[in-house]
């Protein structure tokens, strides 16, 4: 999952960079939920190793 937001990001750093904002808005949108994800199941999952 991680991943996948890595790639959005970049995603929206290149379409930044050309000037296309709206998809460039959207693939940091993405990424972000992806990340926020991720920590949220890491979290958990390292919970649940420890108990």
């Amino acid at each position: 999952m991680l991943h996948y937001a890595v790639i959005f990001l970049v995603i929206a750093i290149i379409a930044a960079v050309l000037g296309f904002s709206g998809i460039a808005g959207a693939a940091s949108s993405i990424a972000w939920i992806l990340f926020v994800v991720f920590l949220i199941l890491a979290i958990v999952a390292f919970l649940r190793k420890k108990v």
